[in-house]
Order: structure tokens, then sequence, then C-alpha cells
């Protein structure tokens, strides 16, 4: 297991104002929407999502980073767990012709409205039961989707994703270092349901098996 940062890019591109969002009307209500996974959170108001989430190349540079460090080639499966429109698999795909790419979300919004290129290759599930043989993918990637669960369904996903991944896992997650950036996620986020400290998140992942890379997402 190793700590690798393919992320930074793409989350320092968004610029946050977190105090707005908590001032901006109920905040509880609006995580209450964006829980839905629906309209409301990919393509609604700023406050209960993305505000519009539209294919913009940002993860190209990415997905080129993923396709190096973990030497991919065409015939490789790859799965993205929380693949959303699929745009990372968009971009993968860009990175290397041919990979066997496959995606899972919760939203069946998200997967009706994704990029015509991979749609076919999306579907609507769940972590917590991947549908896959074991030792199947050459790749597992999940970005900034686990934390979405509460931590008894984590720690199933996080074994799902060992039993299905043959080689390389790589996840995404929230976490924090000081009280203020604990602050400024708290203020945030809206569907996060697990946030730890890195040493805690280390505790987690040896306490399920999980032996993948990783990275956290810091609120700075």
């Amino acid at each position: 297991m190793a700590y690798i940062d393919f992320i930074q890019p793409v989350h320092q591109a968004t610029k946050r104002d977190y105090l707005a969002r908590v001032l901006a009307g109920n905040k509880a209500e609006f995580a209450t929407v964006a829980k839905q996974f629906d309209i409301d959170y990919w393509d609604g108001n700023r406050n209960t999502g993305y505000g519009g989430y539209h294919y913009d190349g940002r993860w190209q540079e990415i997905a080129k980073r993923l396709a190096q460090h973990y030497h991919l080639k065409s015939g490789h499966r790859v799965l993205d767990i929380g693949c959303g429109k699929g745009f990372l698999l968009h971009d993968l795909l860009l990175a290397v012709p041919g990979l066997a790419i496959m995606g899972v979300d919760v939203s069946s919004y998200a997967i009706e409205n994704a990029l015509s290129e991979v749609k076919n290759f999306l579907k609507v599930g769940n972590a917590v039961s991947l549908t896959y043989p074991d030792d199947y993918f050459d790749l597992v990637i999940s970005i900034n989707t686990l934390h979405n669960m509460r931590l008894p369904d984590l720690e199933i996903a996080l074994k799902e994703i060992e039993r299905v991944g043959k080689s390389h896992k790589y996840i995404v997650m929230d976490g924090y270092r000081t009280e203020q950036e604990k602050v400024n996620l708290l203020y945030w986020q809206l569907t996060c349901e697990c946030f730890f400290t890195p040493e805690e998140w280390e505790w987690l992942f040896s306490k399920c098996g999980y032996h993948g890379d990783y990275s956290l997402i810091y609120f700075k």
C-alpha cells in the first residue's frame, strides 16, 4: 500500500467558499437532496452538488498518470467504482485505446446521462456487492466515492475491491490533518459519511485488508 497523489490538480482547480455554502440556506436540507444522487446533485444548484457536471477534459492528465504508473495496456480490465458520468473512464480510453473499461455508480441519473462513448460500459451498482469474479481487474479505482458510505458498508466495499482487483487498486477519500481542515470539510461536504485523519485511514485500511494505493483530499 502506498500513498500516491494523482488527484490534486483537479481538486485544487475548484474554488470553494466554505462559509458561503453554510450561509446559503438550510445545509441539512441541501445534504438530504444531494444524497439522492439525482438531477439536483449532478446538474442542479451548486448548493446541492456539482451545479452542472459536464465534461471539460480536466481528467485527461490524471488518466495519463494512472495509465503510466500502473502500466496499463490494451486489453487490461479497469473498473471505476463511483464512475458518475464516465469522464475518467473516457479519458483512460484516450490514454490507452483498447482498455476493457467498466464502471458502476449508485446513481441511475448519472448512468443515464453518461458520455455516449462509454455509456454502454457503465451500470448502476454498489461497491458492497460487486458482480465480478475474484481477481478480475488489472486496476480498480474509486475517487471521492467510498467515503459516502457508512462505516459497516465501507468495510465491505474495501474487501470487495480487494477481491475483484487482481493487480492494482487506487482510491481517494476525504481526510483532515488540522481542526481548520476538518471545519472546512464539514462546511463543504454534502454526502460524506466517513472522514478521518491519515493515521485513522491507514488503520482502517489495515483492518479491512485493503492493500492498494490511496490518496486523501484535504480542504485547506
